[in-house]
């Protein structure tokens, strides 16, 4: 398919897999707690132990924009990194990347939900794992908890119906996991997983901003609430670490929010439908894939009609341009089919659903992500406390 692209800005740069991304932040920690085997591209101080905070969709604009609500953790934004997330910038995508040191194209969770062509069907990579797919075999690569967990303790500290879920299971395997219903109780859990052991990995999921974000929008007062909450938690949390301790802040990806008008139901376009077997992705960063018996004049009227229709608001891309440019990381062969054979991503604050398949609550959602954009793409690294010799002391007062 090499139909031309209609007013289409060129493609941002590929995340820098193994030197800048979410990939290497546990990678990067492995290697600062002295484990052999690991390499730190992220330079991390050497520490006995390392607490990485994971704050969904809490995106590196979005905490400049709004350092404000957040005064603790605004002493740190001028010592700060920007990291890329993962493509796509989702939370099923991004973690197993976090989890597994790896890019989307080797771990194979490559959007929110997604074929499985042993099954000819799209199944869910987040929260509804189908019962025919087994976790551990979509996503085989040991990963970092379970090469960590050899040589010291390692804990994960989050919601308790994430605990052996289908993500965790494929993704964050390994280690002990300690469940809190709020946030106050998760940094409890971790104070006291840190201080167990002379030496360990500690992992904390906050999932609240993100969920906010999605019913509220980022620009709503209920974020920003959930922002100061973030921040007072982090406080506490610095104030209460044992000695030698590294305490780093990340997220998933960020978020921007999407009007109701900006909502396209591609499915009532049947230039944009035919020759389409399935639909996957999200509404930000669509999977396509085709029919198998398309021929290859139908697969460019069908690139040609998007791109005529969206390339003025999205990048319509192949996949074989899509893994070309490096988005997905190196990509195996068992790994290729599961990426649409056509790819929209959203470039202007806007959403496709295939009304077809999504329910009405979809379209409800305000807070949206999933493409390349640079509110989408970009995350903060944030050392909140740097390791010592004597009790731990916030990086920057």
């Amino acid at each position: 398919m090499t139909a031309p692209p209609l007013h289409q800005e060129p493609l941002p740069a590929a995340p820098a897999y193994g030197r800048s991304t979410i990939a290497e932040v546990f990678t990067s920690s492995a290697a600062a707690l002295g484990l052999p085997g690991f390499s730190n591209p992220l330079d991390l101080p050497p520490a006995r132990r390392v607490c990485v905070v994971l704050v969904d969709g809490l995106g590196a604009a979005l905490l400049r924009q709004r350092s404000g609500h957040a005064p603790f953790l605004r002493q740190f934004l001028d010592s700060s990194r920007k990291l890329g997330t993962v493509f796509p910038s989702t939370t099923a995508a991004a973690l197993a990347s976090l989890g597994t040191g790896l890019a989307p194209g080797q771990h194979g969770l490559v959007g929110y939900d997604v074929l499985d062509p042993a099954q000819g069907k799209v199944v869910n990579m987040l929260g509804g794992w189908d019962a025919a797919v087994q976790p551990e075999s979509w996503q085989p690569h040991p990963t970092v908890f379970e090469r960590v967990a050899a040589e010291v303790p390692v804990t994960s500290v989050g919601l308790a119906r994430f605990d052996g879920s289908g993500l965790t299971r494929a993704a964050l395997r390994g280690g002990t996991y300690a469940a809190g219903g709020t946030p106050e109780v998760r940094v409890q859990a971790v104070c006291k997983a840190l201080a167990a052991s002379d030496q360990g990995l500690v992992y904390l999921y906050l999932n609240e901003l993100d969920k906010t974000g999605h019913r509220s929008g980022c620009a709503s007062g209920d974020w920003t609430d959930r922002l100061e909450d973030l921040d007072r938690s982090m406080r506490s949390l610095a104030a209460r670490l044992p000695p030698h301790t590294l305490l780093l802040l990340t997220a998933d990806h960020g978020m921007v929010d999407v009007a109701p008008a900006q909502h396209v139901d591609f499915a009532a376009d049947q230039t944009l439908i035919d020759g389409v077997a399935h639909t996957g992705g999200e509404p930000r960063m669509l999977h396509l894939y085709t029919e198998p018996d398309l021929t290859d004049a139908g697969a460019e009227r069908l690139l040609d009609s998007w791109r005529r229709a969206h390339g003025a608001r999205a990048w319509v891309l192949t996949r074989a341009e899509a893994i070309s440019a490096g988005l997905f990381g190196v990509v195996s062969p068992e790994v290729e089919p599961r990426i649409g054979d056509i790819l929209v991503a959203a470039r202007e604050p806007v959403a496709f659903y295939d009304t077809r398949r999504v329910p009405a609550s979809a379209l409800e959602v305000v807070g949206q992500h999933g493409s390349v954009t640079r509110a989408e793409r970009e995350v903060p690294l944030l050392t909140l406390v740097k390791p010592g010799p004597g009790p731990a002391q916030a990086a920057r007062r």
